[in-house]
């Protein structure tokens, strides 16, 4: 098994070089950065272990790169709970805190590639069926039915919606469920992610460009929007959105026309535009980083979508159709969680949400031996630590004002944020002095 690791420092590097030595079944590769990693990675690979604070591009960037090309296991000693999260929600499967033994790091290596056998071995033509469908979208507790309600309503309209939520309570399963109870169910839906376009092809990717519009246009091609037409656009990760393309957006939106790169001549359209955001668009509006009006075209009708641990009655009844689906996908005679294990999956804090879940229970259906799932096969104490990367957010932050008495810009500047999301850290932990 070939397993590229990447570390910047030198000591750790070199550390785990030897200590992997001992294990024959695997060969190493190191890589000093991301950046020396990435051409040199091909299908030679099957895993890839990262450490998150690098120089250059850290180990989120990294993993969005790799585009779920190998699997990925995170290790740091030095990580916010943000990046712990976001891990989880680009389908890293483990996340080492240092100093951890080597063994630990063996065993994750050995479940990593116990998964993609299995995978590799699973019966041709079976996937999974896609959770929480919109054909079959129920709510069982009230906080995501508030949710459901108001978008059965702003279906029937043509009126934009702006949903929001974190990252992994599905927001594109909410907005193909408005899409399908939509008079505009049977045409197209078109799904684009802001943040997965470079920013200098959004505007070509939306509105489309003419033969010879820039060096590389060698033929036309219509835009997102001319292919939605008469259906419904979504517009994810809406906040990413480089605020030059804004204006333009703000115009289609007005006048339903697109214009191509390279042409004057206006195309009609008719699109539903649904869009949706993690982040806090009030926020980026006061830096200046958002349009307000193009804000308030978006957001005709505002669907809020709560976290999974507000919604702690839907957790069993999504895990197993999860699970389910997985012994069907990969040829495995029908497993169940026992009692413990209920009760794991109902005290974790899913703080992946529903993404995280989907992703603990397809790994735990692989790795588990008999037809009960037990807690152990769930690998939420290894999560659980998470928690406490809280506390060690916390207390860094704590030691850093200290050291700069309650300088807010200096504070802000040494752990690397904004000083208005430091502020909003310091009121979360109750730091002021």
């Amino acid at each position: 098994m070939k397993i590229a690791i990447v570390e910047d420092d030198i000591n750790m590097r070199k550390s785990l070089e030897i200590a992997m030595g001992d294990y024959k079944e695997f060969e190493i590769v190191s890589f000093k950065s991301a950046k020396d990693a990435l051409p040199k990675l091909d299908d030679t690979y099957e895993l890839v272990v990262t450490d998150i604070n690098m120089p250059g591009m850290d180990g989120i960037e990294f993993v969005k790169v790799l585009d779920g090309k190998y699997e990925v296991i995170i290790m740091t000693g030095n990580a916010t709970l943000q990046k712990a999260i976001d891990s989880i929600q680009l389908g890293v499967k483990d996340f080492l805190l240092k100093p951890f033994e080597i063994e630990t790091l063996v065993e994750a290596i050995k479940r990593s590639h116990k998964v993609q056998e299995v995978v590799k071995k699973a019966p041709k033509g079976k996937k999974a069926k896609k959770q929480c469908s919109s054909s079959s979208f129920a709510a069982s507790s009230p906080a995501l039915e508030k949710a459901v309600n108001m978008a059965e309503k702003a279906a029937k309209t043509d009126a934009s919606i702006l949903l929001t939520g974190e990252s992994g309570v599905g927001k594109e399963v909410f907005a193909t469920f408005i899409h399908e109870s939509s008079p505009r169910a049977k045409k197209p839906f078109v799904a684009i992610n802001m943040a997965a376009i470079p920013d200098n092809l959004i505007e070509s990717e939306l509105f489309g460009f003419e033969k010879g519009a820039f060096t590389d246009a060698i033929a036309a091609k219509p835009g997102q929007f001319e292919l939605a037409n008469g259906g419904t656009i979504f517009l994810d990760e809406i906040g990413e959105m480089p605020y030059g393309v804004q204006a333009k957006l703000l115009r289609v939106l007005q006048e339903r026309e697109v214009q191509r790169l390279g042409s004057q001549k206006p195309i009609k359209i008719d699109v539903r535009v649904v869009s949706a955001t993690n982040a806090n668009l009030h926020k980026h509006i006061d830096e200046g980083e958002f349009r307000e009006d193009l804000y308030y075209r978006l957001n005709t009708i505002p669907v809020a979508i709560p976290p999974l641990r507000q919604r702690k009655e839907e957790i069993l009844d999504i895990a197993s159709k999860v699970l389910e689906d997985n012994c069907e996908k990969y040829g495995f005679e029908l497993k169940q969680f026992n009692e413990a294990s209920k009760e794991a999956l109902l005290e974790y804090s899913w703080p992946g949400n529903i993404r995280e879940l989907v992703s603990v229970v397809e790994r735990a259906t692989i790795l588990s031996e008999g037809d009960s799932i037990t807690p152990d096969e769930l690998f939420l104490d290894s999560r659980q630590k998470q928690k406490s990367i809280t506390e060690m957010e916390k207390e860094l932050i704590e030691e850093v004002l200290n050291s700069c008495d309650m300088d807010i810009k200096e504070s802000a500047k040494i752990l690397g944020m904004s000083n208005s999301v430091l502020e909003k850290k310091i009121q979360t932990y109750n730091l002021k002095g």
